[in-house]
Order: structure tokens, then C-alpha cells, then sequence
């Protein structure tokens, strides 16, 4: 076998692996907002807007635009880790084609969590994030 062989090899059965641990740990939502974010996109010119900064050290960033009274697009950025990214995808769904009070008052870490089958304790900030960044997003 080559050596480009070995290395393939390698690295397939080594992202095998990684996804067998991530599969133990979080669900298939989990895991399919990790491998296909949804709205993971800067909005020019946006409604709304705000950047936070999480108690990790990651900071997320939101941007809405409305078409009359609901959300018609809703994106966000953050420089966060894998599970910050899944949350404000989720966040993001769960707010669009929504008026602002509705949006405020189903985009709560609690929701995110519900709709991602729970994340371990260690995680819970992400959604509080997520959900904290939308909510300012809002106000600007």
C-alpha cells in the first residue's frame, strides 16, 4: 500500500472514531446542525444586529432583517467552538419567519435545548448564548 494509501486510511478510520465518541456524547440533531449550520452568514445592511461575548470567550454575532413585521432572513457568526455554531444555527431557525415577540419568546436556551435533545451541562452556556445574542439583535 502506498503511502497516500496509509494516510487515507488513517484518516478515514480516524474521523470514524471522533464521530463514534461525538455520537455517545450528543445527538443526531446535535450533530447534523455541527456538520451543516444552518444561516451561517453575515447580513449586509441588517435590521438588527448585536455581537456577544459569551463567559467561554466566544463571541457570537447575529444579524436580522425584517420584511414588515417578521424576521425574513437571520444570520449569524461566532468564533466559537462546535457546539456555539450548532446553537445559533438553531436559534436562527427557530426565529425566522417570525414576528420579534414571537421570536423573543421561543428563542430561549431552554427551546434551543429542547429542539437539540439536551447537550451535556458543560454545554448549556452555547444556547444561552445563542439565545442572549438573538435577544439583543432585537433591541438594536
Amino acid at each position: 500500500m502506498s503511502k497516500d494509501k496509509d494516510v487515507d486510511k488513517f484518516a478515514q478510520e480516524l474521523q470514524k472514531q471522533i464521530l463514534e465518541q461525538i455520537r455517545k456524547r450528543y445527538s443526531e440533531t446535535v450533530i447534523d446542525h455541527w456538520q451543516n449550520p444552518r444561516n451561517f452568514r453575515k447580513i449586509e445592511n441588517p435590521d438588527g444586529h448585536a455581537k456577544v461575548k459569551g463567559p467561554c470567550g466566544d463571541t457570537m454575532e447575529m444579524y436580522l432583517r425584517t420584511d414588515k413585521e417578521n424576521i425574513s432572513e437571520c444570520g449569524f457568526q461566532t468564533d466559537g467552538c462546535g457546539t456555539t455554531i450548532v446553537c445559533g444555527s438553531v436559534a436562527t431557525e427557530l426565529a425566522l419567519n417570525k414576528s420579534f415577540i414571537q421570536a423573543l419568546g421561543l428563542v430561549s436556551a431552554d427551546e434551543i435545548l429542547k429542539r437539540l435533545g439536551g447537550l451535556p451541562q458543560s454545554d448549556v452556556h452555547c444556547a444561552q448564548l445563542a439565545a442572549e445574542t438573538l435577544r439583543r439583535a432585537r433591541a438594536n
